[in-house]
C-alpha cells in the first residue's frame, strides 16, 4: 500500500479527527510518512471556520497539487470542515483532487481510497472509545473530544452550519477512552468541544461537565485534567467547586468575544464588561491559582471608537493571563453576514495589534510572578537545538498546549532516559519572558 502523509489544519478538535483517520487507516494496513516525496497519498484535513483558515487550506491544496503533478500515480484527498461547507466550489476550483469528503466519514477514508461507494451519512462523525486513533501530540498528553457540533446561536459563527447541533458522548465512553490513554502512558488529558460547559445538556442533563470531571479525577494514572472552551455564562458554583480538585487544572478557557453591551448584543452573546468582570472576580475568589484565557473579536460591525475603547478598558481591568485576538470575518449564512461592515481590514488589524500590546504587558507581569518559584512541569520534548542538546521544553498547569507559552528547561540532561522521554519534573524558574519561562531542572525531585 502507498504511504500516506496527513496534513491537519485548524483547531484541536480537527486534530482529533485527523488522529481518528490515522487510526482507521493504520488498522487497514496503511503506513505513514512526513516526507511528501515518499508518500503516495496526501490527506488534507481542512478548516473552513473563517476566511484566513480557508486561505490556509487552499494554499495547502495547491501545494499538494504541485506534488501530485510530478507523478500521475499520486493521489490527493481533501476532507473536513471546508469541504463540508463549500464542496461544490472547491470541486470546481480544484478538479484534479481525487477524493472530497466532509465531516461525516473520518472513519471511512480507507474505503474512499479504495473507491468504494459509501452509504450517505447525515450526522457529523463523533468518535467513541472503540474508534481507532493514533495519538500525534506526544508520549504523555492527548486531547479527548467530548462532543461534536454546537447549539448556540452566535451571530458571527458558522460552526453549527458545518457540524450541526451539539451531540455529547456518554460519560462511560469518555471514561473508557481516558483509561485506554492511561494504559499507553498519557498523563495529561485536555477535553475539547465547541462548548465544554454545554456537555450533557442535549441529553437532558444539568451539570454534565462537573460530573464528568469528578468521574475522570477518579482514574488512576492521570495527573492533569484540563477542559478547553466554555461559555462564561455557564460557569456554575458546582463547577467552581470541582475546579479545586487536585487533578483538575485551575484553567478557564472562556471566550468573552467583546465587552461593549452594544456589540455583545449584536454578536448574540450574553456577557458585557460589567458582568464579565464580576464573573472573573468570582472565579479568582473561589478557585485558588485560577488562570483565565479568553479570545476577543475586533472590528465587528458597529464597533466604533467608543466600543473599541470599552474593549481596551475591559482588557486592562480583567488582566487575563492568556488572551488571543481575532479580526472579524464576515461569514456567509451567519446572522451577522447581513450587517454592514463598518471597520476597514487595515483598521481591524491595527485594533488587534493595539489589544495585543496591552496584553503583552499583562502577560509579562504575570510571568514575572513565577521567578524563583519551583513548578511541576510536564515535559513535552527536546528544544531541538544542536548547540544545546540538554534543553527541554514543557508546560505548567497554567499553560494549555499549543495556544499558551511554555517553559524552557535548561540543564536537563540527567532527566533524559535512553529513549529521550520524561514525564513530569520539578523546575526552578530563573527567568521570565513575555510569554514563556526559563528554568533549571531539579534533578532529585522528579514527580
Amino acid at each position: 500500500m502507498s504511504k500516506i502523509a496527513l496534513i491537519s489544519l485548524g483547531c484541536a478538535k480537527n486534530l482529533v479527527d485527523s488522529e481518528v483517520m490515522l487510526g482507521c487507516l493504520k488498522k487497514e494496513g496503511y503506513s505513514f510518512t512526513t516526507d511528501l516525496e515518499t508518500a503516495g497519498v496526501i490527506v488534507i484535513n481542512t478548516c473552513g471556520f473563517i476566511q484566513e483558515a480557508r486561505a490556509e487550506s487552499q494554499e495547502a491544496i495547491e501545494k499538494a497539487l504541485a506534488w501530485k503533478a510530478k507523478d500521475p500515480t499520486r493521489r490527493l484527498a481533501v476532507v473536513g470542515c471546508y469541504v463540508e461547507r463549500y464542496r461544490d466550489y472547491l470541486k470546481a476550483k480544484y478538479p484534479r483532487v481525487d477524493i472530497w469528503s466532509g465531516v461525516t466519514d473520518f472513519d471511512r477514508l480507507g474505503q474512499l481510497l479504495k473507491k468504494e461507494r459509501l452509504a450517505a451519512r447525515q450526522i457529523t462523525f463523533l468518535l467513541d472509545h472503540q474508534t481507532p486513533r493514533v495519538i500525534t501530540t506526544g508520549h504523555n498528553w492527548a486531547y479527548v473530544k467530548i462532543s461534536e457540533g454546537c447549539s448556540h446561536g452566535c451571530s458571527f459563527c458558522s460552526i453549527p452550519m458545518i457540524k450541526g447541533p451539539y451531540k455529547s458522548r456518554s460519560v462511560s465512553s469518555i471514561m473508557s477512552e481516558v483509561k485506554n490513554l492511561v494504559s499507553i502512558g498519557i498523563r495529561e488529558i485536555n477535553l475539547v468541544s465547541q462548548d465544554s460547559t454545554y456537555y450533557g445538556r442535549d441529553l437532558g442533563q444539568t451539570g454534565g461537565l462537573t460530573r464528568l470531571l469528578e468521574k475522570l479525577a477518579s482514574i488512576k494514572g492521570i495527573k492533569w485534567i484540563r477542559w478547553l472552551y466554555g461559555y462564561p455564562e455557564e460557569i456554575t458554583d458546582d463547577l467552581l467547586r470541582v475546579m479545586n480538585e487536585e487533578k483538575i487544572c485551575p484553567y478557564f478557557d472562556l471566550p468573552f468575544q467583546h465587552a461593549s453591551t452594544t456589540v455583545v448584543k449584536k454578536m448574540g452573546r450574553g456577557m458585557n464588561a460589567r458582568r464579565s468582570l464580576k464573573l472573573l472576580d468570582k472565579i479568582r475568589y473561589r478557585v485558588e491559582e485560577a488562570v483565565i484565557r479568553t479570545s476577543l473579536i475586533v472590528g465587528f460591525p458597529g464597533e466604533g471608537l467608543r466600543e473599541f475603547s470599552e474593549l481596551k478598558k475591559f482588557v486592562q481591568e480583567a488582566r487575563f493571563e492568556h488572551l488571543g485576538v481575532f479580526s472579524y470575518s464576515s461569514e456567509p449564512g451567519t446572522a451577522a453576514f447581513n450587517l454592514k461592515e463598518t471597520v476597514l481590514p487595515q483598521e481591524k488589524e491595527r485594533r488587534r495589534r493595539e489589544i495585543m500590546a496591552i496584553q503583552k504587558e499583562i502577560s509579562r507581569d504575570f510571568y514575572r510572578t513565577f521567578k524563583g518559584q519551583t513548578l511541576d512541569v510536564l515535559v513535552e520534548g527536546m528544544a531541538g537545538r544542536q548547540s544545546e542538546p540538554d534543553i527541554l521544553y514543557g508546560r505548567a498547569k497554567f499553560q494549555a498546549p499549543e495556544v499558551d507559552g511554555r517553559i524552557i528547561i535548561k540543564d536537563s540532561g540527567p532527566l533524559l532516559s535512553s529513549n529521550g522521554k520524561s514525564d513530569f519534573c520539578r523546575v526552578k524558574i530563573v527567568r521570565a519572558l513575555t510569554y514563556d519561562l526559563v528554568g533549571k531542572a531539579i534533578n532529585d525531585e522528579t514527580v
